[in-house]
Parts: C-alpha cells; structure tokens; sequence
C-alpha cells in the first residue's frame, strides 16, 4: 500500500478537495494536506517552501481550470523552479479532451491524468501503479 507524508491538492472546487481528502484519509494514503484555490497562490507557496528548503509535498493533484493562474499557466511556470526532490503531479480534470490529454502528457513532470469524478479505487490504482513503476525503471 503506498503511503503519501504530504498531498498538496489545486482545486478550486471546496467539493472536490474534500472528497479527495476523506478518500485518502479513509484509504490511509495520506493525512497531510497542502491545499490552494488557484495555481498563483500555490505557487507562490510552493516557491517559498522551496526556497526555505522545507519539506514538500510527495504528490500534488492539480486542476487545469482554475480563477488567477490555471494549471495549464502553473505547469509552465513550476518547472522552472528547481525542487530539491521529485513531485509527482496529477492532472485531475473534467475534461477528457484527448488535446489536454496529450498536452498534460509532454510534461515530463506529469505523472498521469485522471478525469473526474475521482472514485477511491481510481486514485488508490493510479497512485499505486505509478509507484510501482517508478520503482521498476
């Protein structure tokens, strides 16, 4: 069972986050949250977090339609930011638009998309396959 110290969720949607939440809690995946309504202020979080060289989240489920700065706009101005470990990030969208299907997919730093509605098993599934293929390469 894969164990998560510190999720960080981009999300707009109050619904959703807490969803996400409780089905990682339940799943006792996770019980540590950083949570941002928009890319700007999740930037400029995690910018800050990097640069005082505090611990950072191992996962970060990231929205693509969000107010201020978008996922799309967070992506590209997160990998500029050097981080001192490896983040795995999710794109958790609506959208099943083969397009940002395979834009999400030329980041090197997306692990995968998931598409809305995230059930448990869906989420518990992806994050333990791409653990497991991390640990395999």
């Amino acid at each position: 069972m894969i164990k998560i110290d510190v999720a960080c969720i981009i999300d707009d949607d109050a619904i959703f986050i807490f969803g996400v939440k409780k089905v990682m809690q339940i799943a006792n995946i996770c019980d540590s949250f950083l949570i941002y309504r928009d890319g700007q202020e999740a930037l400029d979080s995690l910018t800050s977090i990097i640069s005082a060289n505090k611990k950072l989240p191992d996962v970060i489920l990231l929205d693509l339609n969000m107010p201020i700065l978008d996922g799309w706009q967070f992506l590209e101005e997160f990998i500029k930011v050097p981080a001192s470990k490896e983040i795995l990030i999710y794109i958790v969208s609506s959208s099943v638009d083969p397009k940002d299907v395979l834009r999400a997919k030329s980041f090197e730093i997306v692990s995968n998309y998931i598409v809305k509605p995230v059930t448990m098993d869906s989420l518990i599934s992806t994050l333990e396959k791409d653990a497991k293929d991390r640990e395999n390469t």
